[in-house]
């Protein structure tokens, strides 16, 4: 039989321990804390009457403000909770903004466009449209809380990703119907047609041979077969897979 006796069922959240020593004990509990504790509440942590434990916040928010701390004890939204104090705002607002305000890359930057515009959109789609792996950018969009899954590609089975709700807080948009229009910033079809036409000409064939009725396509009077151009013979140029620029 057991030597302790039954727990009743008001007794469920009673301290098993010893009584901790009041002060210590209420600093280390507000440290840890994410949102504001009561009175009563830390009184039934800390296993001492609540009257003892509402002295000692009192006190304890009195030395703070004394001896000039960083941080202040104070009684908000029915609770106690520890706040730095506002001569140190500036100080506090700086280390905490410092890794988000460090700037996306070009990279980064182009693969976010692609995915706000084409969302949802899977990785291999995003590489596909900027010609290179995009893995090590997206984990880092992932990361930064700008860009998100949405779901897997019904076809292929790829994972699909889309902004976030911060991305149009940090761009400073309601919703992505704000996006800018692409159109403006797309080349004039005078300058993209130049550029098909330059592209076309460095891939276009190399002229047909002259006709055989032509003296240059008879063979040479010492017998010596006729030469022809090589692929690679241009003066000092690289060849470009398989092309060569005249």
């Amino acid at each position: 039989m057991s030597e302790h006796p039954a727990t009743a069922p008001g007794d469920v959240e009673t301290l098993e321990v010893a009584v901790a020593e009041l002060r210590p004990a209420l600093e280390a509990i507000l440290m840890v804390c994410d949102e504001p504790l009561d009175e009563v509440r830390l009184a039934s942590v800390v296993g001492h009457p609540v009257a003892d434990v509402q002295a000692a916040l009192g006190a304890l928010a009195a030395e703070y403000a004394e001896q000039g701390r960083g941080f202040d004890l104070r009684s908000v939204a029915g609770g106690w909770r520890f706040y730095s104090r506002p001569e140190y705002a500036a100080v506090v607002e700086s280390f905490v903004l410092e890794g988000q305000q460090a700037r996306l890359t070009q990279a980064a930057l182009e693969t976010l466009s692609v995915v706000a515009y084409k969302q949802p959109v899977s990785r291999a789609r995003v590489s596909a449209i900027r010609g290179v792996n995009v893995d090590g950018v997206m984990r880092t969009l992932l990361t930064r809380g700008l860009v998100e899954e949405a779901g897997q590609d019904e076809q292929s089975g790829a994972n699909l990703y889309r902004t976030t709700s911060y991305f149009l807080e940090r761009i400073g948009i309601t919703s992505l119907e704000d996006l800018p229009e692409l159109a403006p910033y797309l080349p004039d079809m005078d300058d993209l047609e130049d550029e098909l036409a330059s592209v076309a000409g460095l891939d276009a064939p190399p002229p047909d041979p002259a006709p055989e009725s032509s003296p240059e396509s008879q063979p040479a009077a010492s017998g010596t077969p006729p030469t022809h151009a090589s692929p690679h013979s241009g003066a000092g140029t690289e060849p470009d897979g398989g092309t060569e620029i005249a």
